[in-house]
């Protein structure tokens, strides 16, 4: 049986862009006698609700926006029935899908001591360079670029927008870079201090939930979003998505100036079309530093 350590986050308002999650860590097993450890009893997250589904079973109300969730049944008329719930009901109902590119960063100079100082590389302005192109060749109406707000992802903004003219910016900092959850199984080259879990984890979580969701039902026409921002917040949001243990979001891999592609359908389901889909770069051009 695998060992985890699991997260409760409770997400506290997101109003203006921004949240305060609370979480606390489960404790592991302790050893038995002929030194084997104890399967841990795992409390499930507090975003997966007051009960998780099990294995392969998959939570249709996972953004809270599913359309019974929203209906206060105590109000229900009883005179009407049924119709007025499937009036009430279809007023809650997302009609659009929204598909949203998530976009890694360009090649940076990593050793630099100040976050300021992390700007692209020669290979990373063209990299971006070779990803706006991309997007732009698939012909889409994008309605908005969303990035983080560290140099790298606005460098790499500032390229892609440019194949994109008209795509309004948005900056923030609920995409920056940060340890997102304990990843398990664990790795020895990178082991960050418990307290960055606790304030990046808040934050990452926060940055899913408010970016990915269904669409809003007052939204009539399918929307394409971009969030350029960083290779862990991706890799932690396509695991929510897809609602696989979070924790393995360090299995995956993204080259720099990436593309992954989510669709949010009307009825909540997620697919993923694209995974750090590099395809469009020249081999001598892909880099994942």
């Amino acid at each position: 049986m695998a060992f985890r350590q699991a997260l409760q986050l409770a997400a506290c308002g997101l109003a203006g862009g921004s949240a305060a999650v609370l979480f606390s860590a489960v404790a592991v097993g302790k050893p038995r006698a002929g030194g084997d450890a104890e399967p841990r009893v795992v409390e499930a997250p507090a975003w997966a609700g007051s009960a998780r589904p099990g294995p392969g079973v998959w939570d249709s109300n996972w953004d809270r926006r599913e359309p019974l969730s929203l209906v206060n049944l105590r109000k229900r008329n009883l005179e009407s029935g049924e119709e007025e719930l499937a009036s009430r009901l279809d007023h809650y109902k997302a009609k659009a899908t929204r598909h949203i590119f998530l976009i890694r960063h360009s090649q940076y100079h990593v050793d630099a001591s100040q976050e300021k100082d992390r700007t692209l590389t020669p290979l990373g302005r063209e990299q971006a360079e070779l990803t706006g192109l991309r997007l732009a060749s698939l012909g889409l109406k994008f309605n908005k670029i969303v990035h983080s707000s560290m140099t790298r992802a606005i460098e790499t903004t500032d390229i892609i927008s440019k194949h994109l003219p008209g795509v309004s910016k948005v900056s923030t900092d609920l995409l920056r870079e940060g340890a997102p959850i304990e990843p398990d199984p664990p790795v020895s080259h990178w082991k960050p201090e418990a307290v960055q879990y606790y304030e990046d984890g808040a934050r990452i979580e926060a940055a899913f939930r408010n970016y990915i969701h269904r669409a809003d039902a007052k939204q009539q026409e399918d929307s394409y979003e971009i969030l350029i921002c960083h290779a862990n917040v991706i890799r932690y949001i396509v695991c929510r998505a897809l609602q696989f243990p979070p924790e393995g979001w360090l299995r995956l891999s993204l080259n720099n100036g990436s593309i992954t592609h989510l669709v949010v359908r009307p009825d909540g389901r997620v697919a993923l079309r694209a995974l750090g889909d590099t395809g469009f770069m020249p081999p001598d051009k892909i880099s994942r530093s």
